[in-house]
């Protein structure tokens, strides 16, 4: 199996961050530029249950005779397998490069404010699928939806906002949310990912908010060392 190409550019640049992180003294602050709070496994975990739950979407829309519908989303889930497949080398690092450069080493690069909100709207959305996810029958299920779903519709729309606002730099991350929020404003897709596997959505929801508690945390720890 051939082994993966390296360009020259991409190698003098890991060279010059190998050289600064050893022969040097570099401040808390820098490091932590370079530190994700959360794991690889927290990661995969996130990946592999969201492109599922996509895969599962675009199959019931296409049941419905929802092509575009199901194009749409099959192409979501495409664009997060390559976070695990064979693209996931040069995935990470337009992710990550687009984290460091727009967040990381920027002064204010992260609103902590909205990060903290967002960790609400987490807590308030994982209570409403919580109660969706409770109902056995499918008439329980159409009551707790007639019931809750414009509610947690907002809720969704109010965290996607702030994520957009927290990501408010071009760049890969920016371009997920925006592929997102157009898809659950205008695809209806939160109703669709509940009918398909509401456990999937809140495991999801909670991988989500155990990341941004962690960032919270790192943040803290990183502000006690300067």
């Amino acid at each position: 199996m051939a082994g993966i190409k390296t360009s020259p550019a991409t190698i003098k640049l890991f060279t010059v961050l190998f050289l600064i992180l050893t022969i040097s003294s570099p401040s808390p602050k820098f490091v932590n530029a370079f530190t994700f709070p959360f794991s690889f496994t927290q990661y995969k975990t996130l990946i592999s249950i969201s492109r599922s739950l996509l895969l599962r979407v675009a199959n019931l829309r296409a049941s419905r005779g929802d092509a575009l519908g199901s194009s749409r989303v099959r192409a979501m889930a495409d664009e997060i397998d390559r976070g695990l497949g064979l693209g996931f080398i040069s995935r990470a690092w337009s992710v990550g490069w687009d984290y460091m450069w727009n967040y990381a080493w920027r002064k204010g690069g992260i609103d902590y404010g909205e990060m903290y909100g967002a960790i609400g709207d987490l807590n308030e959305l994982m209570g409403l699928v919580t109660e969706f996810n409770r109902a056995e029958s499918n008439a329980d299920k159409a009551s707790s939806v007639a019931r809750s779903y414009g509610k947690a519709l907002r809720v969704s729309n109010k965290l996607l906002r702030r994520l957009l606002r927290i990501f408010a730099k071009s760049g890969a991350l920016r371009e997920f949310w925006e592929m997102v929020q157009a898809e659950v404003v205008d695809g209806e897709l939160l109703q669709d990912c509940l009918e398909v596997g509401g456990n999937d959505v809140k495991s999801l929801l909670q991988i989500a908010k155990d990341m941004a508690v962690q960032f919270f945390s790192s943040q803290s720890r990183s502000s006690d060392e300067l």
